[in-house]
């Protein structure tokens, strides 16, 4: 499954094989002690990780209920009249096709998959960056992708990547898309990533985003259940990054412009600290140097945008 994929997530894992993640998780570690695969956190990659990138058709199905969730709450954060850039991604794509009923709505992106999917909403208008087409994702990179993003001004910018850590920000496998990624997001006033639990503690070569850069990270809600993805999530919000976490298995699809509640699933085991209570699904920010907290501990406040 990792050779056609490049990589793949232990919950699929277990799905497949149908035995317990616990199960799944030690032989992971018996093929990564004789060279076949890297283990990352809440999956596993081919070895070499840090320049392999799979294709568009491997990363579709790759946590495909997970990028569906996290496109549910980043659609929330789009309001009407709003101008905002996309970036590329299967997971950005998801969110395109949900802002495709926002109203007013001005999106500019290199990506040719997030502007199909906006190709015949009427009340949306996509603005498309130049550059050379680079077919693995299907987006513009290059020169004339990054000049033709010179002077832009827009409130949001939504971008994925392949890997997120909190001493490195948001990083991908390749050097001509980091570099229109970056350009994005200094575009924008306020730096949203769409990153789920797959993606949370794996490092590749070009970073994108630094971590006091990003704005918001809305990821899904088997991050905040798992402990080396919790623990990325603490690091994070202990960073000023504001947390989102995404429930799983929402039966229907809510209208994009209206809030979608961030819920998360694993239950504190320790008294929360006096002061307001959080919002659905957002942890109370933590003090620097304090001691771990239990889970779901410091989910930033999603509404409020930090300082920059």
């Amino acid at each position: 499954m990792v050779r056609a994929n490049g990589a793949v997530s232990l919950r699929e894992l277990a799905r497949v094989v149908q035995t317990s993640e616990v199960t799944v998780r030690r032989d992971v570690r018996a093929l990564e002690a004789e060279g076949l695969l890297d283990r990352r956190h809440g999956g596993a990659v081919l070895p070499g990780g840090f320049t392999r990138e799979p294709g568009y058709p491997q990363k579709t199905h790759l946590a495909a209920a997970e990028k569906s969730a996290i496109a549910d709450l980043a659609a929330s954060l789009v309001e009407e009249g709003d101008a905002v850039v996309v970036g590329a991604g299967t997971t950005t794509q998801e969110l395109a096709r949900r802002l495709a009923r926002v109203p007013g709505l001005t999106v500019v992106t290199n990506s040719l998959l997030v502007a199909q999917a906006l190709a015949h909403a009427n009340r949306v208008e996509v603005v498309m960056t130049g550059g050379t087409l680079r077919g693995s994702n299907y987006a513009l990179v290059g020169s004339g992708a990054e000049q033709s993003l010179h002077g832009l001004r827009v409130s949001k910018a939504f971008i994925s990547g392949s890997g997120l850590t909190a001493d490195r920000g948001l990083s991908t496998t390749n050097m001509l898309s980091a570099s229109v990624d970056r350009a994005l997001v200094q575009s924008a006033a306020e730096v949203i990533v769409l990153a789920d639990h797959t993606k949370l503690g794996a490092d590749t070569m070009f970073q994108t985003v630094p971590t006091e850069a990003i704005t918001r990270l809305v990821t899904d809600e088997h991050a905040a259940a798992e402990d080396p993805t919790a623990r990325e999530l603490d690091a994070l919000a202990d960073c000023g990054v504001q947390i989102a976490v995404a429930p799983l298995g929402l039966t229907a699809e809510p209208p994009v412009h209206q809030s979608v509640p961030a819920v998360a699933v694993a239950p504190r085991r320790t008294a929360p600290p006096p002061g307001p209570a959080p919002l659905p699904g957002q942890r109370r920010p933590g003090a620097h140097g304090g001691p771990p907290t239990q889970l779901p501990s410091r989910l930033a406040e999603l509404g409020a945008p930090r300082g920059r």
